[in-house]
């Protein structure tokens, strides 16, 4: 096949306009598209050509749970004393996993961002026990679906399946929790704010500095010390 190469443009195409011909336009996915790829990213699932494979019927059945919410910054989807009742997947925007105790006082355990898949891993979540709180910390676009009924579909597609799913996402959750307690407890404050510089930009970039703290295991105060003193140039 001969390759044919357009010499005349002389703009990046950064630099032409809307409808140039040289601009491939794309038309935007569909929501349900954006859903379905989300939820085949969760589950490792690579879609084909073929609609019928199992895969596909899997993706398909779990996609109809589904609904899309677009809610505001600080808005509250869970809340303590009350059953855990859904699950989430974020297309767009940052949930923060928390407790608040009788005082006020709030202990942020986890930040979850685009892609991630959000329900209640613990089973007294799903009781009227339930301790964790789930907020948003930016304006936020998620797919929520009442947790039994995702919980059922995809027992229903295989024995096992849901011991599998919820283990590996179980472990990661776990994983990362215990670390930054392992952190807190031996690292100075100045190692693990640069810790979370180098490891989470974009939540530094995109979270407020109180919930950061609180992510840290520090005051506010202590935070913005960090802050200013990794902002200034070395000598």
């Amino acid at each position: 096949m001969t390759r044919i190469f357009r010499t005349e443009v002389s703009s990046s195409p950064c630099m032409l306009g809307e409808d140039n011909p040289d601009i491939i336009q794309h038309e935007p996915a569909s929501q349900s598209t954006a859903l379905l790829n989300g939820l085949s990213r969760v589950f490792g699932i690579r879609l084909g050509e073929n609609k019928d494979s199992s895969d596909a019927r899997f993706l398909n059945d779990l996609t109809c749970l589904f609904h899309q919410q677009r809610v505001d910054v600080d808005a509250q989807l869970e809340q303590h004393d009350t059953p855990w009742a859904n699950v989430y997947l974020i297309q767009y925007g940052i949930l923060r996993l928390f407790r608040e105790a009788p005082n006020g006082k709030i202990a942020v355990h986890h930040f979850f961002t685009e892609g991630d898949l959000v329900w209640p891993v613990f089973g007294r979540s799903r009781t009227v026990r339930n301790t964790l709180c789930l907020a948003t910390v930016t304006p936020a676009t998620v797919w929520a679906a009442d947790f039994s009924e995702f919980r059922a579909a995809i027992q229903a597609h295989g024995e096992g399946l849901w011991p599998q799913f919820a283990m590996a996402l179980t472990e990661e959750l776990a994983e990362l929790t215990s670390m930054r307690e392992f952190r807190k407890h031996t690292m100075p404050a100045r190692e693990r704010y640069q810790l979370l510089v180098e490891e989470y930009p974009e939540l530094v970039k995109r979270v407020p500095d109180n919930q950061l703290a609180s992510w840290l295991g520090v005051v506010p105060a202590t935070f913005s010390r960090l802050k200013s003193s990794s902002a200034k140039p070395n000598k």
